[in-house]
């Protein structure tokens, strides 16, 4: 079986892809500077002898020995409260870590894999939104880090693609959840499955009218796995087409936890907001016609496992633990 780098591999979905990769006999090398993944998401791996976790800033010189097949570049920092107080970090990780990412795996004749983001889409004003859409992004908006860092990583993985005729792939990731989240990671699902677990109110901003598209974390390992097999070098949207409203998924996230949480509908107040989508749905017809994929897990199996990990882990905490 092959030798496989993450680059974020501490993180919420490269710990999921390391168990993936490691139950299909793999060997995994997971990189990761511990700024946003954590520990415990691959506590249950330590003292696997096909796994091994270098704590790694990827923006520096990668040095990896050995044979490599294959790097997923997931290192980022992909969430507002992330990239609105660690800006310069985000710009850095998505150009220089990508960077020296294609570098190594130019090096090693290994195939690479870019995570990249709806978020290239930016406020859009075609609707679900299909790969050839250029995006309509405020390059110099808080949010513009996060854009265009990715914007530039597809970039450079195309340009390194085509310079030096290396087997890359692209993946646009649309709103992924499922456990290992972050609690404070600031995202629409964390933020409510917090809420209705402490019994807070759930914050909905505006009228609650705008939309996402939620996809649970192991279609989404899947949908990458088959690209990377794939000898597609296009980017290519992976996430769940069944779009719901903000307000809806709030009610939802209320029912599933049994919680008596009221809803409060709030003006935004900071940057997070800024700019921030109106809509969200991805044109998954080229991973349809081309990998045979699409989402599996229905909303209501996958925010169960998530409302069960955030309840246990809100347990632990509260019991001490750290990890």
């Amino acid at each position: 079986m092959g030798r496989i780098l993450i680059t974020g591999g501490a993180g919420f979905i490269g710990s999921h892809l390391a168990d993936r990769l490691l139950d299909e006999g793999h060997e995994v090398i997971a990189l990761d500077n511990l700024s946003t993944g954590h520990p415990r998401n691959i506590a249950h791996l330590i003292g696997n002898e096909r796994f091994r976790f270098l704590k790694y800033d990827v923006t520096d010189y990668i040095h990896v020995e050995g044979p490599l097949e294959t790097i997923f570049h997931l290192a980022s920092l992909p969430s507002p409260v992330d990239y609105l107080r660690m800006p310069i970090p985000t710009l850095k990780v998505g150009a220089l870590g990508t960077h020296k990412a294609l570098g190594l795996a130019r090096a090693k004749g290994a195939s690479f894999l870019l995570a990249s983001t709806s978020e290239v889409y930016g406020d859009p004003e075609i609707h679900p939104q299909p790969e050839d859409y250029w995006g309509n992004v405020n390059p110099v908006g808080p949010r513009g880090v996060y854009d265009e860092s990715k914007r530039f990583a597809e970039a450079m993985t195309m340009a390194y693609r085509r310079a030096h005729n290396m087997s890359t792939h692209i993946c646009r990731i649309f709103n992924t959840y499922g456990p290992r989240m972050r609690a404070d990671d600031g995202r629409v699902v964390t933020n409510f499955v917090a809420q209705a677990l402490r019994g807070d109110s759930l914050t909905v901003y505006d009228d609650g009218s705008r939309t996402r598209s939620f996809c649970f974390v192991s279609d989404l390992v899947d949908g990458m796995m088959r690209l990377v097999k794939s000898g597609y070098h296009e980017p290519v949207n992976l996430g769940n087409p069944t779009e719901m409203s903000i307000i809806d998924f709030a009610r939802r996230v209320v029912e599933l936890s049994d919680s008596d949480s009221k809803i409060d509908f709030v003006k935004p107040e900071d940057e997070r907001t800024k700019d921030d989508p109106k809509t969200r749905q991805p044109d998954i017809r080229k991973a349809r016609q081309l990998l045979g994929w699409e989402p599996t897990v229905d909303l209501d199996d996958g925010l169960g496992q998530t409302i069960d990990y955030f309840r246990e882990l809100f347990a632990a905490q509260q019991g001490g633990e750290t990890t």
